[in-house]
């Protein structure tokens, strides 16, 4: 159930009112985002990250039927919020406090989560998710009732149970996607269990080597693209998984999250330790169309996401902005420079880690946090050393999820300013 008090407590202890919820009756026919500004925040979730210590985030994904939010976090817990029933009220009333309304426990760090594609909370059978962690079976969560509806089993050579680095759905929800070391396995979701189909991405000396550490699917036509922690990314058709494009390596580091544009013609890949999105045409395989500017430090995942229309394109930062790149107004060609974002706002004092856009409704989600690292005191150092060392860093630890309205900027009711974002029009 939601918090019912109006208040929120922010990291630096000052209280302030959530603000008014605007009425999504009222803009029933509203799509897409409109990035003019920066976005308001409407609500979020900081006391649930509270009680475990560095429980930062992981990331967070909008349920394609736009339902819930789904959060992963360091304490090895999914957790699903629902669309704040104020935001359905034309009552202007205030936003509480989100509370998780599903709790899902992993036995392990887990690697990753994706939604089933045709969820649709009006048919829970068709309400489930699917996750990887360490030394445990891929398992599919009932989103309804937060319990395990079936496993699947991947084993090594050794016969050895061996987790899966990243997951993914098909298209059509009939197979599920996992990736392993230099091997895509797929299962069929209407059999659970150990049988699957194993397609190396390596076939005669060609394709993509390492760890396979994201998928995804193209929405045209029959191919899927793999990245790997080697640097590595490549199209492969659906059929068989025969290699179909290999991309030239342009990232610095390894690939974390990749996705296609809603027409399928252009792909999208950012990497660990790498200041860039790059932008490929598919339609010319190997051709960078333009990369985007942003600031990744650590070897942490950090997501970005596009709008439904596929013109914006949203990233985190280390650094806790949340970067907006106009795709429409980017000039295509100059592949060596970085694009510069055309929108800034600071989401977070910490990283900003997940980034998710709505299907359908000017609604933003975000998430913050990392691994903090403790700086040695004197005594642990040696007290006669002459060296002077670097001064420690101030630590802005903010661990928690965030739900922002980004449509017209009359949609929500003045209020006082939850964080006061930023924008940094460039």
């Amino acid at each position: 159930s939601l918090h019912s008090p109006g208040f929120l407590v922010l990291p630096n202890g000052l209280p302030s009112r959530y603000r008014p919820g605007p009425s999504l009756l009222s803009f029933q026919g509203l799509t897409g985002l409109g990035i003019a500004k920066a976005p308001q925040m409407l609500t979020g979730s900081w006391a649930e990250f509270s009680a475990y210590p560095e429980n930062y985030l992981k990331g967070c994904k909008w349920a394609p039927d736009g339902a819930c939010l789904l959060t992963n976090s360091a304490d090895n817990v999914l957790r699903v919020y629902n669309l704040p029933p104020e935001l359905y009220s034309s009552s202007g009333d205030l936003i509480p406090e989100m509370s998780p309304v599903l709790r899902m426990a992993e036995g392990d760090t887990i690697y990753d989560y994706c939604w089933y594609p045709h969820m649709n909370s009006l048919d829970p059978d068709t309400c489930f998710l699917a996750s990887s962690s360490r030394d445990n079976p891929v398992h599919v969560w009932d989103a309804f009732y937060g319990e395990v509806r079936a496993s699947f089993r991947p084993y090594n050579h050794l016969d050895e149970l061996t987790a899966a680095h990243c997951l993914c759905f098909s298209p059509d929800g009939s197979q599920l996607y996992c990736g392993f070391d230099k091997t895509v396995r797929v299962f069929h979701t209407e059999r659970p269990g150990r049988d699957c189909e194993e397609r190396p991405t390596i076939v005669k000396k060609q394709g993509v080597s390492g760890i396979i550490s994201c998928l995804s699917f193209c929405p045209s036509r029959a191919l899927y693209a793999c990245g790997s922690y080697s640097r590595g990314a490549a199209l492969y058709c659906c059929e068989d998984g025969s290699p179909v494009a290999l991309l030239p390596s342009r990232h610095q580091g390894g690939l974390t999250h990749l996705m296609f544009s809603p027409d399928g013609n252009y792909l999208y890949t950012g990497g660990r330790k790498d200041p860039e999105i790059v932008c490929w045409d598919l339609r010319e395989p190997g051709k960078v169309l333009f990369s985007l500017k942003r600031n990744v430090a650590t070897n942490q995942r950090i997501y970005f996401d596009l709008d439904p229309s596929g013109r914006f394109l949203l990233s985190g930062g280390t650094d806790g902005l949340v970067s907006v790149l106009d795709t429409h107004c980017t000039p295509y060609g100059s592949t060596e420079e970085l694009q510069p974002a055309h929108l800034t706002f600071q989401a977070h004092w910490d990283c900003t880690n997940g980034v998710s856009v709505h299907p359908f409704l000017p609604l933003l989600a975000t998430s913050s946090g990392q691994r903090q690292f403790s700086w040695p005191s004197d005594s642990e150092g040696d007290s006669g050393s002459d060296t002077d060392l670097p001064a420690p860093q101030e630590r802005r630890e903010e661990n928690c999820v965030c739900v922002w309205w980004s449509g017209p900027p009359g949609a929500a009711a003045e209020g006082p300013d939850v964080r006061g974002p930023t924008a940094e029009p460039l």
